[in-house]
């Protein structure tokens, strides 16, 4: 065994033993026949070790039995019952051993600054104002190089009562929550989105965005609603209070844009618009390069690349209601796709895009999001595009789609359909060459504002989708 092949199977020891342990509701799985060749070899061996070989533990070290046994078949009897007794072994010692093993980590319950870190600042502390959203620059027309950064230089709401009394439309706010994921500097994202966009915020009347013609921030009222604390050495303690935060927003009306932090935060964001809107009433359109369902990451139960197998598993979003765009790489197997076909999800890879095009699929995509429910949840990984275009982020895969195609399927999706909350997580500015991945993302956030700014004009026809000609938008606006 070569070191290549001991790093596969390390990775498939985590991953899918795991994924043998968390599966839910699936059927017995049947053990599978062995090549005459094989049986031949394994007779003499204890019936409980040709059954492992034969049984669903054994794909813990191989994606199909029949590339186990053909790793097998060159050895001799006693390679192979070595080779299976060591499989045995490396399961066993892999799951939990309540004699040795704690259940959970345990936390320090006597720390007098146990829930510090979500604690809310008190009114009493600042001095008295009545509720709505606080302009913070000095300067009526203040620049992109000045003042205090907020999200596209906008007014700051801190409170329910803001957004209430403002009749805020959306409120953007950050979540650098950065645990989940293999890589750090996430938490950096919404920091780099605020000093990200020099085209805005100058002046009493924003400029309209040439393929519609419609300025969000004239016909949207939107402010930044700061940054929701997370414990920044917990995913697991983060979560529920980023999910009350997004839950506050959404209730108020509001729709709450999140922007990460790492992919994680889809289950609390999804989940916090789901428990103001209703189970079963929300659908969620996710752009990704991976589909992040996973099982298990090892013993953890949430990840970034988990978050849409947990919503599932609680049952806030049925499969029919789940929507992918940009699959593509080495994630999922074989088995992921069975998953999200048995469940009902409907997804888009990159290989049907570079098969039927990038219109026709961009067109199936708008319609499905309409064959569903009443409203739409987007989660945007920016993964989903090409590394060209966001090389700032953490598992970057090639291939990926340009903003030239994300730009129109996101302002489309907004404008068609009622939108009731947006992420964009997976922007690490520390692995950002450049500026490049920062003002992207700020533009696909602007996209969806201005569809949203669209549906609030009645412009919901899909010329948008294509650039604005003499003959074709000015005279619909």
């Amino acid at each position: 065994m070569n070191l290549t092949t001991d790093r596969y199977l390390a990775v498939w020891v985590l991953l899918a033993i795991s994924a043998v342990g968390l599966a839910q509701e699936e059927e017995p799985f049947q053990p599978v026949d062995l090549p005459d060749s094989l049986a031949a070899k394994v007779r003499g061996l204890p019936q409980e070790t040709i059954d492992f070989l034969r049984g669903e533990d054994a794909l813990g070290f191989a994606e199909r039995h029949e590339l186990l046994f053909a790793r097998l078949e060159p050895k001799t009897p006693e390679e192979i019952e070595a080779y299976i007794d060591a499989m045995i072994k490396v399961t066993e010692l892999s799951k939990f051993n309540p004699e040795t093993d704690p259940a959970s980590i345990p936390l320090n319950t006597n720390s007098p600054g146990f829930n510090a870190w979500k604690v809310r600042r008190p009114a009493e502390f600042d001095t008295p104002r009545a509720p709505g959203p606080i302009n913070i620059n000095r300067y009526l027309y203040a620049g992109p190089k000045e003042g205090i950064p907020t999200f596209f230089n906008l007014p700051v709401a801190l409170t329910p009562a803001d957004l209430l009394a403002g009749e805020v439309d959306v409120a953007i706010m950050g979540a650098g929550l950065d645990m989940g994921s293999g890589f750090r500097g996430a938490a950096y994202g919404p920091r780099a989105l605020r000093t990200a966009e020099i085209y805005t915020g100058v002046g009493m009347s924003d400029p309209q965005y040439m393929h519609t013609m419609v300025s969000e921030f004239n016909e949207l009222t939107i402010v930044d609603y700061g940054d929701i604390a997370v414990d920044s050495l917990s995913t697991e303690r983060s979560l529920e209070h980023i999910r009350e935060i997004v839950r506050e927003v959404a209730t108020t009306g509001t729709i709450p844009f999140i922007v990460g932090g790492d992919h994680s935060l889809m289950y609390p964001d999804a989940a916090g618009v789901v428990d103001a809107y209703g189970v079963g009433k929300v659908g969620i359109v996710h752009f990704d390069a991976h589909y992040d369902a996973g099982v298990g990451y090892g013993a953890h139960m949430i990840s970034h690349g988990q978050p849409v197998r947990r919503l599932f598993n609680e049952g806030l979003v049925p499969g029919q209601n789940f929507i992918q765009v940009g699959l593509r790489g080495s994630w999922p197997s074989d088995q992921g796709f069975q998953w999200m076909r048995e469940n009902g999800l409907r997804y888009h890879t990159m290989a049907e895009i570079e098969k039927n095009g990038w219109e026709a699929t961009m067109e199936r995509v708008l319609d499905e999001a309409l064959d569903g429910p009443e409203y739409i949840f987007i989660s945007f990984d920016i993964d989903v595009l090409d590394p060209a275009f966001t090389p700032g982020t953490g598992t970057p895969e090639p291939a990926g789609l340009t903003t030239r195609e994300v730009f129109p399927i996101v302002r489309g999706l907004c404008a068609e359909n009622k939108v009731v909350g947006f992420e964009l997580v997976e922007l690490n500015p520390l692995v950002d060459p450049g500026y490049t991945t920062a003002m992207n993302s700020a533009r696909v956030i602007r996209q969806c504002l201005n569809g949203i700014a669209m549906r609030k004009r009645g412009l919901t026809e899909r010329h948008y989708l294509s650039p604005l000609t003499t003959d074709h938008g000015h005279d619909k606006n």
